[in-house]
């Protein structure tokens, strides 16, 4: 299947620090593509990979789970690694996820992590009923474009296919188990006012993390897609100044010194 305008991977040849950058779940890198764009401007060697099922048609990421999405941004990792010396990962909501677990799988590989607001639980009755569920209904109402600012929309799919739910909630329960093993400096940029993950989420990736740098930055402007929201200028920034703290002389390639790629991105099991 063609992959939906927009929702293309991107990459960016940049100098020797690299961020690999995880987008949601039902969502695309269009939900993240500015932020990639801002940290590739500065110089930097950036990631943004589609992940599998997504991107095209809900009725393709039925037929892909956790272990496929995850698998994705782990070979993304590893290639940053052979072409970086220092590596960060970034993530929205699902994709705040798979950056926390890659931290706490590949350790002293990675130099920090930031997320924005971070996915962690499946919430609510429906929660329980997914696994029978599942089996009688094939998808539920879409989360996608949980935006506060007009005329800014999300890249996503209109339906949330039920077995890939279901999928999610078996990763998310197998990442909080593995938070503490996250000890990277933390950068976590959260919008009290988010219709799709609530706070909890984020004050449980909070509580349970073992890192000691924390930073937890309030987007009191924006819903839940922050990245193309009021504040996701505010976001860029504050995740570039984290990098900059991090890994002095990140920023030193000037603008335009690299090669961005687009690739087409095709659907897992399509």
């Amino acid at each position: 299947m063609p992959v939906l305008p927009g929702a293309e991977p991107y990459r960016h040849e940049g100098g020797e620090v690299g961020v690999l950058l995880c987008h949601g779940f039902t969502g695309s890198p269009q939900s993240l593509r500015p932020w990639a764009e801002y940290l590739a401007e500065r110089g930097l060697t950036v990631a943004l990979p589609l992940l599998p099922g997504h991107g095209t048609r809900w009725e393709d990421m039925q037929l892909t789970g956790w272990q496929d999405w995850y698998a994705e941004v782990d070979r993304e990792l590893r290639a940053l690694r052979e072409r970086c010396s220092q590596v960060f990962v970034a993530g929205l909501s699902m994709g705040g996820a798979l950056a926390l677990r890659l931290a706490a799988r590949h350790g002293d590989a990675i130099s920090g992590v930031m997320v924005v607001n971070p996915g962690i639980k499946v919430h609510g009755l429906a929660a329980h009923a997914l696994p029978v569920a599942r089996h009688l209904v094939r998808t539920a109402p879409g989360i996608a474009s949980d935006i506060a600012q007009e005329g800014s929309e999300e890249v996503g799919y209109d339906r949330v296919p039920l077995h890939a739910a279901h999928s999610l909630r078996i990763f998310f329960r197998r990442v909080d188990g593995e938070l503490p093993q996250v000890t990277q400096p933390l950068l976590l940029l959260r919008s009290p006012q988010d219709h799709v993950v609530p706070p909890a989420d984020s004050a449980r990736v909070l509580s349970r993390v073992s890192s000691v740098d924390v930073t937890e930055v309030l987007l009191e402007q924006s819903y839940h897609v922050a990245t193309l929201d009021i504040d996701a200028d505010r976001i860029f920034e504050e995740s570039y100044a984290f990098i900059g703290r991090l890994a002095p002389g990140a920023g030193e390639h000037a603008s335009g010194t690299g090669q961005v790629s687009q690739q087409e991105g095709t659907a897992a099991g399509g």
